[in-house]
């Protein structure tokens, strides 16, 4: 092994991985950690709560705006949001990572340190996972969640008269990826730290199942995408008050931003992806567990599965892989 290896080519599979593992935790819930052929965790709900996601270079991040540390995070990060979303806790992550051998090895320590800090904080192992050469930069999370004895919130659950309620943050995402962009990051380096390393509230999950809460989702794609997917399973129109009255703090914060490029802060808020905020619907007169605000109710299903201030939405609704 060279003295000082520069790219992952210079080493072998083993001692990557050497430099990988120390900056993992394995949680307390871990009973076998990695070095086996699979690890052990302990389930003491009897069920699992299990999420998915993948990340690709010049798709989901890219080098040049994003450190391994920030991929890192952001990897854990909207994979904690999806076991939240559940009602659940995370406890432990398996993490696949494909590199191009030219890739710098400190960036690929760098991507550990950030998993690192974005679980150890709160328990979770990354018990496991994969490595393996590939022409693209990848890194696929797979997070195990213990619904420690409630039941699941599901996105199909909401009903007429419920309370729409959100937790985290509003549009501060894409207004960072406005500003990188537009190459004007320094402007507002809070703006870009939510793109680069998303910060979602993953406590409100388990506090709103306790809450009651009749459906929940992580909104990941955008408010309006991902309001009419709730919408949609549950068989009902989700009617958002006005944005700029709901996400009035977001707005606000997200105003100097949005006259600099010239944009909107309410398409920001609206359409916006990647924030990883907890949209939920709550029983009428239900107390809302902090963070999570009123944003609108639940209505009979109409013609339209959301409604924004009491009319169809008219900006994009947000991010889809395969199509806008």
């Amino acid at each position: 092994m060279p003295r000082d290896p520069a790219v992952v080519s210079d080493l072998a599979e083993q001692d990557l991985l050497d430099l990988i593992l120390p900056h993992l935790p394995v949680g307390s819930g871990t009973l076998v950690p990695p070095g086996d052929d699979a690890a052990v965790v302990a389930a003491p709900d009897g069920r699992y709560v299990v999420t998915c996601d993948v990340l690709v270079e010049d798709v989901h991040f890219r080098r040049r705006w994003s450190s391994g540390q920030d991929v890192g995070r952001r990897a854990a990060m909207q994979n904690l949001a999806d076991v939240a979303a559940m009602g659940a806790r995370s406890v432990a992550l398996v993490v696949g990572l494909v590199v191009p051998g030219e890739t710098p090895v400190a960036w690929v320590e760098d991507l550990a340190r950030g998993l690192g800090d974005a679980c150890r904080p709160l328990d979770v192992g990354v018990v496991g996972g994969d490595l393996s050469s590939g022409p693209a930069l990848m890194v696929s999370v797979t997070a195990h969640g213990d619904l420690e004895g409630r039941v699941p919130v599901r996105r199909g659950g909401a009903r007429p008269g419920d309370v729409i309620a959100h937790a985290g943050r509003r549009g501060w995402s894409a207004a960072g990826l406005g500003l990188l962009t537009a190459g004007r990051e320094d402007t507002d380096p809070g703006l870009v730290a939510a793109y680069r390393s998303p910060e979602p509230v993953l406590a409100a999950g388990p506090a709103a199942a306790r809450a009651g809460a009749t459906a929940m989702l992580d909104v990941s794609d955008g408010l309006l995408v991902d309001a009419g997917r709730l919408a949609r399973a549950s068989g009902v129109t989700l009617a958002l008050d006005a944005p700029g009255d709901a996400f009035a703090d977001d707005v606000a914060r997200l105003a100097p931003a949005a006259a600099l490029l010239g944009a909107d802060p309410l398409d920001w808020v609206l359409a916006g992806g990647e924030d990883h905020g907890l949209l939920a619907t709550f029983p009428p007169g239900a107390v809302l567990p902090p963070p999570f605000r009123a944003v609108g109710v639940v209505r009979e299903r109409g013609t339209e599965a959301v409604l924004v201030a009491g009319a169809a939405p008219t900006v994009a609704p947000g991010w889809d892989h395969f199509g806008r």
